[in-house]
């Protein structure tokens, strides 16, 4: 009862995460705030939906497998986003707004 309501909650705030991240992309004006949500909704969204698959799936192989592909999705999905956006960084792309870097501290403190 307990496994069942938990395994619930779990998918519908995983599902509630992704819905969120979807209508996220359509409202933020640039390409980095967009791939910021998608990143961030993807991995915690699927997180939690494979974790409410754990709980419905009992301890079992089927357990661990979902947990490995937990684990591979934590670690390679924030690398991706980061590996996107610093590509588009490389390819001339700049994002809306003001941006610090350490070089306008360092003129700021002169």
């Amino acid at each position: 009862m307990i496994t069942s309501t938990l395994a619930q909650a779990s998918l519908l705030l995983g599902t509630l995460v992704m819905v969120l991240g979807a209508i996220g992309l359509l409202r933020f004006p640039d390409f980095f705030s967009r791939t910021h949500a998608a990143s961030m909704t993807d991995t915690a969204g699927a997180g939690f939906i494979l974790l409410g698959l754990m709980f419905l799936s009992g301890w079992n192989l089927v357990t661990l497998k979902l947990a490995v592909i937990l684990i591979f999705l934590l670690t390679t999905s924030p690398t991706a986003g980061h590996a996107l956006a610093q590509a588009a960084t490389a390819d001339g792309i700049r994002p809306l707004g003001r941006i610090e870097t350490d070089d306008q501290d360092e003129d700021a403190t002169a």
